[in-house]
């Protein structure tokens, strides 16, 4: 339908000429609109569209101005915008980059556990950790089944079930942050900490005794006075002695209070693998891996830490070696 020209006041007269919105001259031929909201032969495909010239001819109020406007804003796009955001590229390096991080972060982690593995405190805590996660395993598999006995409550009694339960937990608490202590004293270099080595002595001698208590609780009597007494003399002796030498004890000798701590793992050495021993039958015969797996850890334990004992045991007679040759300078002057 042709629609009135505004602007020269005669209706039907649409023939080629420019028409006015307002004050400013519409783009278009006013013949382009044939249909609400339908522009037609616009000759560059880039130009915005302007609909609100159109609505304007066919509302020319000026609320029918501001609607055409506010849809004009929302349907008009400069087509070089789509241009200014290119779509990501994709980056075929990414896996490799992604294995790269990986290997590095492993070897990180293989950097740091050989170098707490430097010292006695990885080997001691290693054992630690070793012995604590086999023990609660073996309680909570050890639990029978209809016995309506829940793995928390199996917990429960493994760490507080008893006196004699919580004197081994609370020892074990302590070995384990002396065995950080360790860590600690042994990462200083060129040669370890030798007031935090003490302070681990004290730490380990504190655990030893609650090591003790326990196991005389549980039925353990030479155990408890290798184990615990003699580990927690020897490993009190090392801390107050600091490396001097005792009266009438050769600098070459071994350091007695090292070799203590060494000895009194002897006699659960032989306990555990005495019990791998009685253990293996009844394994054959169909029973339980949980009867050769307690004995078979405690003593790999136990060789752990005596390796630790081992480490500290050189150190020590090093000590000695050094305090005696400065005492016996200062004889000389």
């Amino acid at each position: 339908m042709n629609l009135p020209d505004a602007a020269a006041g005669e209706p039907g007269d649409t023939s080629g000429k420019t028409r006015r919105v307002g004050s400013k001259p519409s783009q278009y031929p006013l013949d382009v609109v044939t249909h609400e909201g339908d522009l037609m032969g616009l000759e560059d495909d880039h130009a915005p569209l302007r609909l609100d010239d159109a609505l304007y001819h066919l509302d020319g109020t000026l609320a029918g101005r501001r609607r055409a406007s506010a849809l004009a804003d929302v349907l008009s796009f400069a087509p070089s915008m789509l241009d200014e955001k290119p779509l990501p590229k994709l980056r075929p390096k990414s896996a490799i980059l992604d294995w790269y991080r990986a290997v590095r972060g492993l070897s990180r982690l293989t950097a740091a556990i050989r170098s707490r593995m430097a010292g006695p405190g990885g080997y001691y805590n290693l054992g630690n950790a070793l012995g604590l996660v086999t023990g609660v395993t073996v309680q909570i598999v050890a639990v029978p089944r209809g016995s309506g006995l829940s793995g928390s409550a199996a917990l429960l009694d493994y760490f507080a079930g008893s006196i004699a339960a919580m004197a081994l937990t609370l020892a074990t608490l302590v070995f384990f942050y002396s065995g950080e202590i360790y860590c600690r004293a042994w990462a200083r270099k060129p040669s370890p900490d030798a007031s935090l080595n003490r302070l681990g002595d004290v730490l380990s001698g504190v655990g030893a005794i609650g090591l003790g208590i326990a196991l005389f609780l549980f039925g353990e009597p030479v155990l408890a006075a290798t184990s615990g007494l003699l580990h927690a003399l020897g490993k009190f002796g090392s801390a107050f002695a600091a490396g001097r030498p005792l009266p009438g004890w050769q600098a070459t000798w071994p350091d007695p209070f090292r070799s203590a701590v060494l000895a009194s793992r002897l006699p659960a050495m032989v306990a555990a693998a005495a019990g791998i021993g009685g253990a293996l039958p009844p394994v054959w015969s169909g029973a339980s891996s949980t009867l050769v797996a307690a004995p078979l850890t405690l003593l790999v334990c136990y060789l752990l830490w005596a390796k630790a004992d081992l480490l500290l045991l050189q150190d020590g007679r090093a000590e000695r070696a050094l305090a005696s040759h400065a005492g016996n300078r200062r004889d000389a002057v």
